[in-house]
């Protein structure tokens, strides 16, 4: 009987090592993925002898058992909960916010790219997308992360200064109507406005939403990665799109990956885990690696003295592995761009 009871109690040790969540989230390598795979525009040549990759880190949920493996590794970082996702963020509203601005990354990559290819795309608005409903806010318990918000008070909703101009003339008490789209269906929501948590008298819904919109484009693009959460494909989405779009091998036989956010302006933003980004490259076999040289303010800077770039973190951590790939810094995608051009083929 004793033999018994000790087995359980070190079965339940074991499940609870390896299953109760900790509040925090274990960030380490992911992997290189070439983009052929995920992106595919219409009647595209595909000629290059190289390839363009993204990369990924793999972020997973602390258990005893993986916290303790993750403080004995040099490969693994661990990120409080309260780092990773919003306050009151469910496990579920964080995924939906990642795919989000994956979305958003592609509609970045195809704008960039027809834009710099010359080819023909149309863009259509339709009202706000919410990201994220401010606990204790006016919109908690009516709104949801996911919800489209395309109308309000009768009036139609198409472009998010729309919404913004018309709530600023509101003031806390006063009563609107919002048309949403949940579910793929429309619904009704009446909402008192409040001051927004946090704010110093601003008087709003209460919510935190990105402009709500698509891209038409001729060729067509087909970009299926749902799978991969976050803005920091874009870059290079925008760089495999181009490559498809246009005559010519971008890659000139190498194996090209990078890693940043695409903005509308053809910047690139800065982006997390650069250094587990830059160990999966060198594993996965990259020879040339693009990071953002992101601008980083004073006002930031003060904020976090020790902060570096990007660019900086990339190099540092490339040196440590002792790697011979070539980390290559890109403040806008025509910087990747004049670098890929000015290479000579392998």
């Amino acid at each position: 009987m004793k033999k018994f009871i000790g087995f359980i109690v070190i079965a339940a040790i074991a499940v609870l090592g390896f299953v109760y969540p900790l509040p925090y989230y274990i960030m380490q390598p992911g992997g290189a993925y070439e983009l052929s795979q995920f992106v595919e525009v219409e009647n595209a040549k595909l000629d290059s002898e190289g390839t363009m990759s993204l990369m990924t880190v793999s972020m997973s949920k602390a258990t005893p058992f993986t916290y303790a493996g993750a403080k004995l590794s040099s490969r693994k970082d661990l990120l409080p909960e309260t780092q990773v996702r919003s306050p009151h963020e469910s496990e579920d509203e964080y995924n939906l916010r990642q795919l989000k601005l994956m979305t958003d990354s592609q509609f970045n990559a195809k704008y960039v790219a027809f834009k710099k290819a010359n080819k023909e795309y149309e863009i259509k608005y339709n009202g706000v997308y919410v990201v994220y409903v401010l606990e204790d806010g006016a919109s908690d318990g009516i709104l949801k992360p996911g919800d489209e918000v395309i109308g309000i008070d009768g009036k139609k909703i198409i472009r998010q200064t729309e919404l913004i101009d018309y709530l600023a003339e509101k003031k806390s008490g006063d009563k609107v109507k919002l048309t949403i789209i949940r579910d793929e269906k429309e619904q009704t929501k009446s909402v008192t406005l409040k001051e927004i948590p946090g704010t110093k008298g601003k008087v709003g819904i209460g919510i935190t939403f990105t402009e709500n919109k698509s891209i038409t484009t001729n060729p067509k693009v087909k970009i299926e990665a749902d799978k991969i959460g976050g803005p920091s494909a874009g870059l290079m989405f925008t760089l495999e799109i181009i490559d498809q779009l246009t005559e010519g091998d971008l890659t000139k036989g190498y194996n090209v990956a990078g890693t940043g956010e695409m903005l509308e302006s053809g910047e690139v933003g800065r982006i997390g885990g650069i250094d587990k980004k830059i160990i999966a490259a060198d594993d996965g076999g990259i020879e040339i690696f693009f990071a953002p040289d992101d601008k980083i303010t004073d006002e930031v800077k003060k904020l976090n003295p020790g902060i570096k770039t990007n660019y900086e973190i990339a190099v540092e951590t490339a040196k440590k592995i002792d790697t011979k790939m070539k980390i290559v810094p890109v403040k806008t995608v025509d910087d990747a761009l004049k670098y890929l051009d000015d290479l000579k083929q392998k």
